[in-house]
């Protein structure tokens, strides 16, 4: 958070480096800084001389401590880019629907690693994403904590609406707007402040098409896409413009994109991957399982060597099987047909 002794000692190009949306303060409030961009703030009020202060009808002191709300505000709504980075998310144990004690010590997740949370429909593995989302404090129904970086988090995590700690993919993912993919996709760079906007949408627009099916186009109405070009659209968003450094992902098995590669999207841009599911391909490509148990964390499995070369098999299957999918979707005959 900013001071006005800080601000105020700060240059006016620095500032609008720091905090781009300072430039409609200034038009706002009829404050010309234009050819006046190397003086600090405090340098720059007293150019004002006696007629101007009144003409203007200005108080040094209160345009101050209105610079300071609006930057404070606009920083916890867009979210800092100042802040630590977010290198570890801990649980720690409550119990489970029986009341009893959950039997680890703590899990910690690093930053760029995949777990998945594996256990029966029903179990708890949607209460364990809830309670990382909530950042858990012993007040939820399971008594788990969670810590950030090791220690108790800021419970802005809990509330901020633009700089939130974690972002949610469901296998249900349905747009409203009559919008498209790009109008849709500047809305969000705008209102994250992005400089070079047409480099990043083009980005996104993309890598969702490598996870997609079937490629959409940039002047794709958003309302108009599949299920599985929605959610690729949603993860190459998330992987690429959301600040939010935890991804918890809600069963995608049937999501109809590229599951491995959508994975490796969000890891590569550092994120904490959480992933409930039931396939047995995304299980194995975690570093570690979380098996939910009536509630509760019944135990922690790290994926094993063996299992790794499963997954090589696995995958060659699941190769094929797109594969044939594909040949599907292009109205191909599937003859003579080998696995």
């Amino acid at each position: 958070m900013i001071t006005a002794v800080q601000l105020q000692k700060e240059t006016i190009e620095r500032l609008v480096v720091t905090y781009p949306f300072l430039e409609s303060f200034f038009s706002d409030n009829n404050l010309d800084v234009i050819q006046k961009e190397g003086l600090t703030l405090e340098e720059y009020f007293n150019t004002f001389d006696e007629e101007e202060i009144e003409n203007k009808a200005l108080d040094k002191e209160q345009a101050l401590n209105s610079m300071v709300e609006y930057i404070n505000g606009m920083v916890q709504f867009l979210g800092s880019t100042e802040e630590e980075a977010i290198r570890t998310l801990t649980i720690l144990p409550g119990t489970d629907k029986s009341g009893n004690p959950e039997q680890f010590e703590q899990i910690t997740i690093k930053q760029s690693e995949i777990i998945c949370i594996v256990g029966p429909t029903g179990s708890g593995k949607s209460r364990l994403l809830g309670d990382i989302e909530w950042v858990a404090q012993n007040d939820t129904p399971t008594s788990r904590k969670i810590l950030i970086n090791e220690e108790k988090p800021d419970m802005k995590w809990r509330y901020s609406s633009g700089n939130k700690l974690v972002a949610q993919l469901s296998q249900n993912m349905n747009f409203v707007m009559d919008l498209t993919v790009r109008e849709f996709l500047e809305l969000h760079a705008k209102s994250r402040m992005v400089e070079n906007e047409e480099e990043v949408i083009a980005r996104i627009i993309e890598a969702a098409n490598n996870l997609a099916g079937e490629k959409f186009i940039p002047e794709t109405p958003i309302t108009s896409l599949s299920g599985g070009q929605s959610r690729a659209l949603m993860i190459a968003d998330t992987a690429i413009l959301s600040k939010s450094p935890i991804i918890l992902i809600d069963e995608i098995e049937n999501a109809g994109i590229d599951r491995k590669k959508a994975l490796e999207l969000l890891v590569s841009e550092e994120k904490i991957v959480l992933m409930a599911t039931h396939d047995p391909l995304l299980a194995l490509m975690g570093d570690k399982r979380i098996v939910i148990k009536n509630g509760g964390i019944h135990k922690v499995i790290d994926t094993s060597q063996n299992e790794k070369a499963l997954l090589e098999e696995l995958e060659k299957m699941d190769n094929r099987v797109q594969d044939l999918r594909s040949r599907l979707r292009h109205g191909e005959q599937l003859d003579n047909v080998n696995f």
